[in-house]
């Protein structure tokens, strides 16, 4: 999708969803992805003081009563699809996902596992990052569901960059992973060649494929958003890990593809038999640390040569 301004009504961009779920139902398509926060601009970039400024980017309910027209019209389609938008809980706020069936039910909802950026103003950054201010931790974890005779799982911009995300949705059964992302071009957080941007982007989605045997679907909201610049390079990754299809541009567009399940299951029954092949027991500080720390192998001297 391309950007969407602070001054878009959200019932004018959800005619856009609906116009693009028509065209991907047209082309064959049984499962749609949109990206995540589609429904607003990535507002995180900006410093609100007023609490009440942030409430209309939030969704309390859902379907809310902007977005019926698309769990109307996909389920017209018989079309399953998934989007992210801000949620408003009881408990807290998240940046949420959901997966909805072709009969518009919710089948499944994720809120985003890893949230990048920072909680504080920094006034002095071009555009500022402020996933930590306005949305909480997940509660619910890496889940998948079952859906049109496959196992989906959800995950969100960031989630895409960390091997745990695919592992554990694999591990959970995964077959196919749907994601969608609002990535910014340049990021104040790492300074880097621009090229950079859409070549991690990419290792990172086709090594989680391939590493673990799944599809992945990545949609992202793309170009010019309030004067500042989204990474595009919405994609179809395949479980050998190849672009099977990537969007050309940074506007609203179709990517269609026919994923065979089978080719994921070969590979995992083979290359990635986790059965076979893993070995838990050498894997604690995955779970055990959250920062590197040097430390000596079981069984290895006190010191070791240095080569």
């Amino acid at each position: 999708m391309a950007g969407v301004s602070l001054q878009d009504r959200k019932s004018d961009v959800v005619d856009r969803m609906v116009s693009l779920l028509d065209r991907a139902a047209d082309d064959g398509a049984r499962f749609v992805a949109f990206p995540e926060l589609a429904l607003t601009t990535f507002f995180p970039r900006y410093w609100f003081e007023d609490e009440k400024d942030v409430g209309r980017f939030f969704e309390e309910a859902m379907p809310s009563p902007e977005t019926m027209p698309l769990f109307g019209r996909a389920r017209e389609r018989s079309v399953a699809f998934t989007f992210g938008y801000a949620e408003r809980t009881a408990q807290a706020r998240f940046n949420s996902s959901i997966l909805v069936t072709p009969d518009g039910s919710i089948a499944g909802r994720y809120h985003k596992v890893h949230l990048p950026g920072h909680a504080d103003n920094r006034p002095h950054l071009p555009f500022q990052h402020l996933e930590k201010r306005y949305f909480s931790v997940s509660d619910t974890g890496f889940q998948t569901w079952p859906l049109l005779d496959m196992q989906v799982g959800l995950c969100i911009c960031n989630d895409r960059r960390w091997p745990e995300t695919y592992r554990v949705l694999a591990l959970r059964g995964a077959e196919l992973v749907a994601l969608g992302y609002n990535t910014p071009t340049p990021d104040t957080d790492y300074p880097a060649p621009d090229h950079l941007a859409m070549f991690h982007h990419l290792l990172s989605l086709q090594a989680g494929a391939y590493q673990n045997g799944l599809w992945v679907l990545a949609a992202a909201k793309a170009g010019w958003e309030d004067g500042h610049h989204l990474m595009g390079g919405s994609c179809i990754v395949a479980p050998t890990g190849e672009i099977a299809v990537r969007a050309i541009g940074e506007g609203d567009e179709v990517l269609v593809y026919d994923c065979d399940l089978n080719l994921g299951r070969t590979i995992r029954d083979h290359i990635f038999d986790f059965a076979a092949h893993r070995r838990v027991e050498h894997y604690g500080p995955i779970v055990e640390q959250t920062t590197a720390e040097s430390a000596p192998a079981p069984g290895d001297a006190k010191s070791r040569p240095v080569s």
